[in-house]
């Protein structure tokens, strides 16, 4: 009875603070009540309801002089009726009050007794949330002025204008920097919290290295020159694309009030989720382009509107089948006008009336893409429409899809919805991944089991739709999945450490050598050539490490949800950041007298070596030690055999690296020390 109809979920600690007592009293009373069923008088509780009686009387006077002085219609519109909650809830317990002082064993005493403490303690648990929802839409409303200058940093084309912007811009960043950090320390939901702070953390680490990126773009432009513009102009608009993902991050987690243990980032509905967030966003500034029929082609506007489609099609790709193919024709129809109504403004013809209707057709196409107060829209119904549709999804790793499949194997009989069967591909997906990071033979042999698998699994799932899924020749081919799933399990793991001790034993050589081919002086012997191939060195480098570093995630043996997703995310950082560091060290190797260009290629490779190290690391902390010793001594031993130099491999980098390893687990895990004595 408490825990369903009393004991509400407090997200903020300062709501917990006022209303943990007054949940603990309502309890009591609930206790007290429960004792006079059993045939026992209720106490005189005169003294603590006329407490009780002060105390709503000067929280409604409060919440009553808060509704007069805010300019929030949302807090004038819903604080009235919390209010009227409380009071009316205060009064049934002055009345409880009397009629239990008259009678103790009063029934209907104890009832009014019990739903007067319930509707103070909901009332005022309301009130506290319309207050504290006030104060988060005051956050956001900081946030999203951020996200308005941001937008125009991709149209900022001179010295002036970007002077303007940093003075426009900085105290928004730091009033958002403030008062989410505030906020982050009153949340009691400690992912909801870590969230906040990396997100304000990489936005700090951003602005300025925007800010740089900006002013390279305008001095390289200036000059004339064509070498290093498009390269400028890709790394600014890559960070201000972050920055915009993080404050739409930030403005997302600031609204939540509730978390799930099981929500994972990868998940489809939150991928929904953040690209709904980051369209509802961008939706007015499109919308003020359409409207201006002197708007230019390429302005902020028109960007906000390509952004929109980008999203939209993020959610297309994990919608349901009819709403996919809805959002993918509205993205083509809208597209192809827009095309036609740049081709018109680009023309002076922005104001015929072809022009005009294809604005007002555009609009209409958003609105009814994206929804509104009258429209439902189609991207808010596919998020819907995947959250009523209750279709069981794969786990999001090897071990938890292995655990839905021996589910189903254990008994084929059972109707699961078809998630046994639906991580069973996914799992064959993963490994046909890890199979292409195999030598030939390797592969040949993995996709072969993969094969197997699915030939088994077609026959099992025949067997389960025929009604036979408890027959014998079903239970026999079970068990042989089970067998074969093992073995893949098993050749997954060896691939992965193998990839692992490969691609992670030095991770900083290649930066650090496209890194000395950038700083090349003028005339230096084949220069260009030398810089073309450290940079794709740098590139190959980083796609295999992220590769290998979001397959140890997904597919490796880490049950840790937090490690898991850290892996993937640290991982498509790297994928994205890599080409943006190459590009600021084509514009270092063009202008190397350029300060600026310095700085900022300084900037981005120490963010991309900062997230090498910690993608290593994270690495570290999801293989098994004892697994990754061995299979680092076994591919040393291999490597001394096949090439018969010994004291050369000693002094190479990557067996120094290995050797780190081995140095820094034998200290945490005596275990290996008894293992390699025995070796």
């Amino acid at each position: 009875l408490i825990s369903s109809s009393i004991m509400p979920v407090f997200h903020t600690k300062t709501i917990e603070s006022i209303l943990e007592p007054v949940a603990q009293q309502v309890s009591r009373l609930v206790i007290l009540h429960e004792e006079a069923e059993d045939g026992n008088a209720m106490p005189d509780l005169t003294r603590p309801v006329d407490a009780v009686s002060r105390a709503v009387e000067n929280l409604v006077q409060v919440g009553y002089d808060t509704i007069h002085l805010s300019d929030d219609d949302i807090l004038k519109q819903d604080m009235p009726p919390a209010l009227q909650r409380v009071e009316t809830s205060s009064r049934l317990l002055e009345e409880a009050c009397y009629v239990l002082r008259d009678d103790p064993y009063s029934s209907q005493g104890r009832k009014k007794l019990i739903e007067g403490s319930r509707g103070i303690l909901q009332g005022t648990s309301a009130l506290l949330l319309c207050f504290d929802e006030s104060e988060v839409r005051k956050i956001v409303r900081g946030c999203k002025k951020v996200l308005d200058y941001l937008a125009v940093a991709e149209v900022i084309e001179n010295m002036e204008d970007l002077v303007q912007f940093v003075r426009d811009i900085s105290p928004w960043l730091t009033k958002m920097s403030r008062d989410t950090e505030a906020r982050e320390k009153e949340l009691t939901h400690h992912v909801h919290r870590e969230i906040l702070i990396r997100c304000i953390d990489s936005v700090k680490t951003l602005a300025p290295i925007l800010i740089c990126a900006m002013k390279i773009f305008i001095q390289i432009s200036a000059q004339g020159g064509s070498k290093g513009v498009p390269e400028a102009a890709e790394n600014r608009n890559y960070l201000s694309s972050r920055m915009i993902e993080e404050v739409n991050e930030v403005i997302r987690v600031l609204q939540l009030t509730t978390y799930d243990e099981d929500e994972w980032n990868e998940d489809d509905l939150i991928v929904m989720k953040k690209a709904l967030s980051a369209i509802e966003s961008l939706l007015q500034a499109a919308l003020d382009w359409l409207g201006d029929p002197r708007a230019l082609r390429g302005g902020v506007g028109e960007k906000s509107l390509r952004r929109i489609l980008v999203y939209a099609e993020r959610i297309a790709d994990r919608a349901l089948p009819e709403d996919a193919s809805l959002i993918r024709r509205a993205c083509s129809d809208i597209a192809s006008m827009t095309d036609s109504l740049c081709e018109l403004r680009h023309n002076k013809q922005g104001d015929s009336p072809q022009s005009q209707g294809l604005a007002r057709g555009i609009a209409q196409k958003l609105r009814e893409l994206v929804g509104g107060k009258d429209i439902a829209g189609l991207l808010p119904h596919a998020l819907q429409g995947l959250e009523q549709a209750g279709i069981a999804q794969p786990a999001h790793t090897v071990l938890g899809r292995m655990d839905q499949v021996l589910k189903w194997l254990d008994a084929p009989y059972m109707d699961d919805r078809g998630v046994g069967l639906n991580a069973l591909k996914a799992l064959l997906a993963e490994g046909r991944k890890v199979a292409d990071l195999c030598s030939p033979r390797e592969k040949y042999a993995m996709n072969e089991l993969c094969d197997e698998i699915e030939r088994l699994s077609h026959q099992l799932a025949e067997l389960q739709r025929k009604g036979m899924g408890d027959s014998p020749q079903a239970r026999a081919i079970a068990n042989q999945l089970k067998e074969k799933l093992g073995e893949l399990k098993r050749m997954m793991d060896r691939a992965l450490l193998d990839r692992v001790v490969d691609d992670f034993s030095d991770i900083t050589t290649p930066l650090k050598q496209f890194a000395e081919a950038v700083l090349a002086p003028e005339g230096t012997p084949a220069r260009d050539a030398n810089f073309a191939e450290k940079a794709q060195n740098l590139r190959d480098h980083c796609q295999r490490c992220a590769k290998t570093g979001r397959l140890v995630g997904t597919s490796g043996p880490c049950k840790d949800k937090k490690i898991v997703e850290a892996l993937c995310s640290t991982a498509n950082q790297i994928s994205n950041m890599t080409p943006q560091v190459i590009n600021a060290g084509k514009i270092r190797f063009h202008y190397p007298q350029n300060v600026s260009a310095d700085e900022h290629f300084e900037n981005l490779r120490r963010e991309l070596s900062d997230a090498l190290q910690r993608l290593r690391s994270l690495v570290d902390d999801a293989v098994d030690p004892l697994e990754f010793v061995k299979a680092s001594v076994c591919n040393s031993k291999c490597e001394r055999c096949q090439k018969m130099r010994s004291v050369v491999m000693v002094k190479n980098v990557k067996m120094r690296s290995v050797m780190t390893n081995l140095r820094k687990w034998l200290t945490t895990h005596p275990a290996l020390q008894d293992w390699l004595i025995a070796c």
